[in-house]
């Protein structure tokens, strides 16, 4: 348990629930956000219905990725909310509008029941889930961080990963196990709707766990004071382009991943189930690897661990693909992802926990939700169609793994000129 003083009111203990329901809260989130991608075939026969099975895919995919235009003005929004007001109730408000968009998702009727107000109606919902996910990220990261007793921030950070990686666990069992007992046509009629009710059932739980946290916007602890830009060697604003640069990478490597299932039945047309496969073992790596991650980099520094398993991605990754478009067995697919999932989840919680570190607790809410908002709106949101249409223009299998290498090549050059922010590794220097 860690201890935070509020200025002007008694201690408030902040305890591993507390910490576990920001967490869990995180992970229904990044689920009601994530299961349409995983369901995207699917959605786009219901709601945007084609002859050519690529066009229906690809518009489903654009609708996923409008989500992604709404995440800057929700992390600026409420953000800014969370630095003002305090984490816990920009949190609950990312948490109500996350699950009134989940539930209306659930029940639109198809196109050929409601013509175009069905599509309409998707990208709206969509809309909202990316405003409201933009607006969890940072209150829910600086809460994280601001928990952790000394010495432990990039395990807590880490936290915020292993809540997307349940959501992406859950997912792909959700799928896998749908897939398994219904028939294609099942899927597409109503299926993919039982996993999108799955997660408006959840909501409610997220919002009583959240009620009962303690806000920590407001506590005296002083390993939570990040150092000056000076001390960090450079201006703010040529770190947070830093930052925005390596979560451009980070981003279209989880979203190159999270295409995995579209891609292994789209593209290279195994079994449904076996997609659902690369989903559960992704999710599996991720909480496994995630905390380590946070563990070596409270030990060894931020830089070392964002950067070895970065430079390890850029010599495996066309291997990889290479291997399970040649192969086409849920072996090989299941090897190759962990392998991929493994090296991505070593990396990302070091590099949220540096942006963390960056920023003064006044502007840690909204700024980071602006960095992150800002790389995951351009690339998260373009990751899977840009992927999908290089794959259908060049005809190659291998396109998704040329594109997640460039993203890892730009992340890197990043990891290489930003600072070491661990307090540790700071005063060690």
């Amino acid at each position: 348990m860690t201890q935070a003083t509020i200025t002007g009111a008694p201690t408030i203990p902040v305890k591993a629930r507390h910490v576990a329901a920001v967490a869990a809260g995180n992970a229904l989130e990044f689920y009601d956000f994530l299961t349409y991608a995983f369901f995207a075939a699917q959605i786009g026969r219901t709601f945007f219905p084609s002859h050519d099975a690529t066009s229906s895919l690809l518009a489903a995919l654009a609708t996923f990725g409008a989500g992604f235009l709404m995440r800057p003005v929700g992390a600026f929004v409420i953000g800014r909310l969370g630095d003002r007001l305090g984490r816990k109730p920009a949190m609950l408000l990312t948490f109500g509008l996350m699950g009134g968009a989940m539930v209306v998702l659930t029940v639109i009727p198809s196109y050929a029941m409601i013509g175009i107000a069905a599509p309409i109606l998707v990208i709206v919902c969509r809309l909202l889930q990316g405003f409201a996910l933009g607006g969890e990220v940072g209150p829910s990261t600086a809460y994280m961080a601001e928990a952790a007793p000394p010495g432990r921030r990039g395990l807590f950070v880490s936290m915020q990963g292993v809540g997307q990686n349940v959501a992406v666990l859950s997912s792909g069992i959700i799928g896998f196990t749908l897939s398994n007992i219904l028939s294609d046509a099942q899927l597409d009629a109503f299926g993919w709707r039982i996993a999108f009710a799955i997660g408006a059932l959840i909501i409610p739980f997220g919002i009583i766990l959240r009620r009962d946290l303690a806000e920590t916007l407001h506590t005296d602890h002083h390993e939570d004071d990040p150092p000056s830009a000076k001390s960090l060697q450079g201006p703010l604003g040529r770190l947070a382009l830093l930052g925005v640069m390596m979560l451009a990478g980070g981003t279209t490597v989880t979203y190159v991943l999270n295409y995995l299932t579209t891609y292994a039945t789209s593209t290279l047309h195994m079994a449904t189930s076996i997609g659902f496969t690369a989903t559960i073992t992704q999710g599996v790596c991720g909480l496994i690897f995630g905390p380590i991650s946070g563990l070596l980099s409270d030990r060894f520094g931020r830089k070392p661990v964002m950067m070895a398993p970065w430079t390890v991605l850029i010599f495996i990754t066309i291997p990889a693909f290479y291997l399970i478009s040649h192969n086409r067995n849920v072996g090989t697919l299941i090897a190759m992802t962990a392998v991929l999932a493994i090296s991505a989840s070593l990396a990302t919680p070091a590099v949220l926990a540096a942006l963390t570190e960056m920023l003064p607790r006044s502007m840690r809410s909204g700024g980071l939700g602006m960095i992150y908002a800002v790389a995951i709106s351009i690339f998260g949101g373009s990751t899977q169609y840009a992927v999908a249409l290089l794959t259908s223009i060049t005809h190659s299998n291998l396109a998704p793994a040329w594109y997640m290498t460039g993203g890892v090549i730009v992340a890197l050059i990043a990891m290489t000129l930003f600072p070491e922010t661990s307090p540790r590794h700071r005063r060690n220097a």
